[in-house]
């Protein structure tokens, strides 16, 4: 079993402060562009606009995801009393399909961070069953955790971040 201590989700403290511990069991593809997402990459938010591809893996269509992105460090890392703002929510997406096939319960807005480096977190959970999903009356201090405990979806099954800071930012985390 690998060390926790080298998982990008650990080291960027998604896991710890948006979502618990959990075990990565389905296969999960983000791409803005041409430009696929791995943890801990960055963009700034002219490549980020545009809605990103999302491809779900899995081998039964019955099955259906959620997804969340989130960013836990709005509106400042520093100061990020709006932890969590929802960028977007898409339920009933069926596996082996994407975000497109599903239901957008709340549409993607893109990301503008204007002060430090963000982190912009998708969460990937597998739905127990098809399921009316209400959109949260505002984006800022959406609670991922709290919102898997009122649908009944568990643990994550897929996570992926990337960093995004203002276009004239410079530098960026590395791990």
């Amino acid at each position: 079993m690998p060390s926790t201590s080298r998982n990008p989700l650990v080291v960027g403290r998604v896991i710890g402060e948006v979502i618990d511990p959990f075990e990565s069991s389905i296969p999960f593809r983000v791409s803005y562009g041409n430009r696929e997402i791995n943890n801990g990459c960055e963009l700034k938010p002219s490549q980020v606009v545009n809605q990103p591809r999302v491809s779900v893996g899995g081998d039964d269509l019955r099955n259906s995801y959620t997804l969340v992105l989130v960013d836990p460090d709005s509106p400042s890392p520093s100061n990020p009393n709006f932890r969590e703002y929802l960028h977007w929510l898409v339920t009933d997406i069926p596996a082996t399909t994407g975000a497109s096939f599903g239901n957008e319960v709340v549409s993607y807005e893109s990301p503008r961070p204007t002060m430090g480096i963000h982190r912009l977190v998708f969460v990937l959970f597998r739905q127990q069953y098809r399921q009316r999903v209400y959109a949260p009356g505002w984006r800022q201090n959406f609670n991922t955790r709290e919102f898997a405990e009122l649908y009944n979806l568990g643990l994550p099954v897929a996570a992926v971040f990337f960093n995004c800071q203002r276009e004239t930012g410079s530098g960026g985390r590395t791990f």
